[in-house]
């Protein structure tokens, strides 16, 4: 046996080193191919997308020597006093009591700000947050409403399913915002927030309604003899274990809205994918600008992955997966 299991782990390793060649291979032919393109990488550009550095300057107002009294920095003539709303963090080009002319820069201060990709990541995550709520609160009411007994109920939700499922995302967003959003005089991270959110929850839907459904029967019906309710065998029988089955394809579903969250740039929405567009427009850096927006999806990714990955462990060390 354990013969058996150092094979297995040797076998694993030499797996692992064929995919590690492999991977090499590709990126040493990619950058074969991209060093015969004749194209100026500016890779020294790539930090001031996330932190950058702002220089502010101030101009003299009026001539006058550069006083300071009680804190406050002033430029006096023999005219007037002008005040100046300046402080310390400020650095000054002129000494107390030199003569300023107007116009001249008197000061000026760095600041660190956040940088594009930085802003259009936190837009991104928000919209993707407030849809993701949406997906899950309207994807469960739907769930429920495709079990109902009742046919109208079932109905309409097949309906909305039907509908959603069968026609692009894109143009579902397009509708909501230049029909549902003006209507309703909407902005437009709203429409996109709600364009994702109805178009990710009829497929919840379907995938909690299937994780339900593979729930045995009998189990309902042994709750039932036990004078358990029906909403409180859904809720603290049924469901648990459906969760627990339709978790995987749940992460998967909620990886790919962030990806397709890509698509509100269409309506002007400044997320990741807008800031691309603007970063390339303004640096005429296609490359490097996508290459970064790409790792930065892929981080979000690998995060929501790491997250569900952990969820499905611990539930299993829980209760094991019915």
């Amino acid at each position: 046996m354990a013969k058996k299991h150092q094979s297995l782990a040797q076998n694993k390793n030499v797996g692992h080193l064929v995919a590690l060649c492999f991977y090499i291979a590709v990126g040493y032919f990619f950058y074969i191919a991209a060093s015969n393109m004749n194209y100026v990488w500016k890779w020294n550009s790539i930090p001031d997308y996330f932190v950058y550095t702002e220089t502010k300057t101030v101009e003299a107002p009026a001539n006058g020597k550069l006083i300071l009294e009680d804190s406050v920095y002033y430029l006096e003539n023999s005219e007037e006093r002008v005040k100046l709303n300046l402080d310390s963090s400020y650095k000054f080009s002129y000494e107390l009591g030199e003569d300023v002319y107007e116009g001249d820069y008197i000061a000026k201060k760095s600041q660190q700000k956040a940088g594009p990709v930085l802003n259009g990541l936190w837009v991104t995550l928000k919209i993707s947050f407030f849809a993701a709520i949406l997906t899950f609160v309207l994807g469960t009411i739907v769930a429920f409403m495709k079990l109902s007994s009742y046919q109208f109920l079932k109905d309409i939700a097949t309906v909305y399913i039907t509908i959603v499922r069968g026609t692009p995302l894109l143009v579902q967003i397009f509708l909501f915002y230049f029909i549902v959003a003006n209507i309703f005089e909407l902005d437009r991270f709203v429409a996109g927030v709600l364009a994702l959110g109805i178009f990710f929850g009829a497929y919840m839907a379907e995938i909690l309604r299937g994780a339900i459904q593979s729930i045995d029967k009998g189990q309902l019906e042994a709750a039932n003899s036990l004078g358990i309710s029906k909403f409180q065998a859904m809720r603290y029988i049924i469901l648990p274990q459906a969760f627990k089955r339709a978790l995987p394809t749940l992460v998967g579903e909620m990886i790919a809205l962030v990806k397709d969250s890509s698509l509100v740039s269409v309506i002007s929405i400044t997320d990741l994918t807008k800031v691309g567009k603007e970063i390339v427009a303004n640096t005429f850096s296609p490359f490097e600008t996508w290459i970064v927006i790409a790792l930065v999806y892929l981080s979000i990714t690998s995060v929501l992955s790491f997250i569900g990955h952990r969820l499905e462990k611990r539930m299993t060390a829980k209760g094991g997966m019915s």
